[in-house]
């Protein structure tokens, strides 16, 4: 009898050894579930940043595409503006170069007061041509 109640007694604290096993596995395996829970949380999460991230990206993409094509039709107009500008400079360069701007501007400088010499300057015109053509509009 006495071994039975060891044999009973060693039952009884394996099985209660093997309880306190089984209760600990439960708890661990409910820490492991809680980590698995929290974890699939901040990876939907982070797929969700993700996905956030890429939509901003296209955008800043589409953005740049289409200041891609702006800074592309700015410099088609800038350059017919250069041709239009340097085909009015050369125009301009005529006019003032024609000989009856040159005499208009020597008579005008002559009738506000200024000197043969500085008109010669300004104009480019030698000081005998101001001259003849001060003699010639008689003033």
């Amino acid at each position: 009898m006495q071994i039975s109640a060891l044999m009973l007694l060693a039952l009884t604290v394996a099985e209660l050894a093997l309880l306190f096993v089984v209760i600990a596995f439960y708890l661990r395996l409910r820490k492991s579930e809680a980590l698995i829970a929290r974890m699939q949380t901040k990876q939907e999460e982070f797929l969700v940043k993700l996905r956030a991230n890429a939509q901003l990206e296209q955008e800043l993409v589409d953005s740049f595409g289409r200041r891609q094509e702006e800074l592309a039709r700015l410099d088609t107009d800038l350059t017919e503006r250069v041709i239009m500008l340097n085909k009015l400079l050369k125009q301009a360069d005529e006019y003032a170069r024609s000989p009856q701007f040159l005499r208009q501007i020597i008579i005008t400088g002559h009738r506000q007061g200024k000197t043969i010499k500085e008109l010669a300057k300004a104009t480019g015109v030698g000081v005998d041509e101001v001259e003849l053509i001060i003699d010639q509009s008689g003033s």
